[in-house]
C-alpha cells in the first residue's frame, strides 16, 4: 500500500518571543532575543540568573479557573498552542471522525512547577493538604490528554518523553501514522515549563547552563568561540498534521509538507553526545532517505544549536559528514536557540514551526549574538540578520540526554 502524503495545517505557538506563532515569527525574523532576568523565584543563590521565560501570557485567557487548578503550567501551555492550531487549521469546521483524530505531544520533563509547589506544601501542612489534582497535574501524559479531552478527540493519544528530542519524536510518530492511514488528524508538537527553582538548580549542579547574567540578550550564542552553555526556554508549539488529500479535499492552507524523519540512539552517554556524532549522523541520514531526497536538495537546516560547548561543534562536523561538499557550498544552516533559549522537551516543535514558516515565506531566522565562529564550527549559521532566500525543503534536528536523535524534514507546499 502506498503512504499517504502528509502536511501541516495549522500551528500554534507560545515561546519566549511572543504568545502566538506570529509574533513569535515576527519576532525571530527580526532577530529579537526572548532571554532576561528569572522573575518567578529568587535567583540569587543560583548561578545562572536568566531564562527565555513567556511574557504577558495568561492561562485565563484559554481556562476557566476550575480547570485552572487542575493542570499545570505545560499543560496550560500545550493548551493556548493547541487552541491556536486547531483555530488555524478551521478543524472546528471539518467533518473527520473523532476516532481517526489524536494528539502526540513531547514533554521532557511535565509538571515540575506543580510537584515543587505541593511539595513544599506537604512539608509545611502534612499530606492532608497535598491536592487530589497533584498526580493528574503532573503527569507528563495529561499534557495531550487534556487537548484531547479539550477538543474531543477520540484516536491516538499519547506523551513522548526523550528529553529535548521529545517533540520531533512526536511529530515523526505523528507522520508515520497519518502516512500509513492509522490516524487522519494529529494535533502533535510540544510542551515544557521547567523555569523554576529545582530545574534551574539541576541544570545549575551540571554547570550546563551559562553564567553570562549581566547580558541576557547575548547569552545564548550557538557556534560562537565564547559560548559557555545553553539558556532554559519554555513554552509550547503544536502543528496540525493531516493527509494531503483532505487538506486539498476541504481546502485547508497548507504550510509545509512532511517528507521525512529518522531517529537514533548514540549509545555512548547520559549527557554527553558522542564525540564522532555517530547517532546525529545516523538520524539526519536516515531521515534524507526516508525523504528521497539528495542531501544538496536540502537548503535549510535548524540545528540542535544549543550554545554549548560539546553539542555545536559535534552537530557541525556530522552535518558535514552527512551533506559532504553541500555543506560548505550551499546549505544554510541556524539556531534559533539563540532568540528562544532551549524548550527542551518542546524544542524541536517550535523549530519544526520555524522550518514551515521559513519554507513558506522564504526566510531562514538568524543565529543571533554569533560574532566570533569558533574555528571547528565551518559551517554557513546565518549569522546575527535573517536570510531572503528560497528554500525547497528543511530539516530539523533534536538531539537529547540519554543519546537520544531525531531528524525531521519539511518540504516548500506544492
Amino acid at each position: 500500500m502506498s503512504k499517504r502524503r502528509v502536511v501541516i495545517t495549522g500551528m500554534g505557538t507560545v515561546s519566549p518571543l511572543g504568545n502566538s506563532t506570529k509574533d513569535t515569527w515576527e519576532a525571530a525574523k527580526q532577530g529579537k532575543s526572548g532571554i532576561g532576568p528569572i522573575t518567578r523565584f529568587d535567583v540569587s543563590q543560583y548561578a545562572t540568573k536568566i531564562a527565555g521565560e513567556l511574557k504577558g501570557f495568561d492561562a485565563k485567557d484559554y481556562l476557566d479557573a476550575k480547570e485552572l487548578k487542575k493542570q499545570a503550567s505545560f499543560s496550560h501551555y500545550a493548551i493556548a498552542a493547541s487552541q491556536e492550531a486547531w483555530d488555524d487549521a478551521k478543524l472546528g469546521e471539518a467533518s473527520f471522525s473523532k476516532s481517526r483524530m489524536g494528539t502526540i505531544l513531547g514533554v521532557g520533563i511535565g509538571g515540575i512547577t506543580t510537584l515543587e509547589k505541593y511539595h513544599e506544601i506537604l512539608l509545611k501542612s502534612g499530606p492532608r493538604r497535598v491536592s487530589p489534582f497533584l498526580v493528574p497535574a503532573m503527569i507528563s501524559n495529561l499534557g495531550p490528554g487534556n487537548v484531547g479531552i479539550r477538543f474531543g478527540l477520540e484516536g491516538i493519544n499519547f506523551c513522548i518523553t526523550s528529553a529535548c528530542t521529545s517533540a520531533t519524536h512526536a511529530i515523526g510518530e505523528a507522520y508515520r501514522m497519518i502516512a500509513n492511514d492509522i490516524q487522519d488528524v494529529i494535533l502533535t508538537g510540544g510542551s515544557e515549563s521547567a523555569v523554576s527553582p529545582i530545574g534551574i538548580g539541576g541544570f545549575c549542579a551540571m554547570k550546563a547552563m551559562t553564567v553570562r547574567n549581566d547580558e541576557p540578550e547575548r547569552a545564548s550564542r550557538p557556534f560562537d568561540k565564547d559560548r559557555d552553555g545553553f539558556v532554559l526556554g519554555e513554552g509550547s508549539s503544536v502543528l496540525c498534521l493531516e493527509s494531503l488529500e483532505s487538506a486539498e479535499k476541504r481546502g485547508a492552507h497548507i504550510y509545509a509538507e512532511v517528507i521525512g524523519y529518522g531517529a537514533s540512539c548514540d549509545a555512548y552517554h547520559i549527557t554527553a553526545p558522542s564525540t564522532d556524532g555517530k547517532g546525529a549522523i545516523s538520524c539526519m541520514s536516515k531521515a534524507i532517505e526516508d525523504s528521497g531526497l539528495a542531501p544538496e536538495q536540502i537548503q535549510y537546516v535548524n540545528a540542535h544549536g544549543t550554545s554549548t560547548p560539546a553539542n555545536d561543534k559535534t552537530e557541525s562536523k556530522a552535518i558535514e559528514t552527512v551533506f559532504g561538499g553541500w555543506a560548505t557550498k550551499g546549505l544554510a544552516v541556524s539556531s534559533t536557540k539563540s532568540m528562544t533559549g532551549h524548550l527542551l522537551g518542546a524544542a524541536g516543535a517550535i523549530e519544526a514551526v520555524f522550518c514551515a514558516l521559513s519554507l513558506q515565506d522564504s526566510v531562514i531566522a538568524p543565529t543571533i549574538n554569533l560574532e566570533n565562529q569558533d574555528e571547528e564550527c565551518r559551517l554557513d549559521y546565518v549569522p546575527n540578520a535573517a536570510r531572503e532566500c528560497s528554500i525547497e525543503a528543511a530539516m530539523s534536528n533534536s538531539f537529547g540526554f540519554g543519546g537520544t536523535n531525531a531528524s525531521v524534514i519539511l518540504k516548500k507546499a506544492q
